[in-house]
């Protein structure tokens, strides 16, 4: 079957663009079978939020611990479990340097 250009829409703006010939190529080689939802201004706008830290560009949750090894009040990026220990990030770079 041979390929031709193909006006799609945007699910996000609802412009029509064009899925080109060598676009549809491009998919092909890389196994994709799903053509594109989005025109290239909200793909772009969608890559550049995500690289700024998210969709929202909320701040990440950070939790309250105390350090196992040095016993200091800090903040970490993650909830802690309680099974294993937790360190700040201080004594986490010494131990990670010194091969644990």
């Amino acid at each position: 079957m041979a390929l031709s250009d193909r006006t799609l829409v945007c699910v996000d703006c609802g412009a029509e663009f064009i899925f080109s010939v060598g676009e549809q190529e491009f998919f092909a080689s890389r196994g994709f079978v799903n053509d594109p939802k989005r025109c290239q201004s909200c793909r772009s706008g969608r890559r550049a939020e995500q690289r700024a830290g998210g969709y929202e560009g909320a701040p990440r949750e950070m939790h309250p611990i105390v350090c196992a090894q040095c016993g200091v009040d800090a903040m970490v990026p993650f909830r802690p479990r309680g099974d294993r220990p937790v360190y700040c990030s201080d004594c986490f770079s010494n131990a990670r340097n010194s091969g644990f």
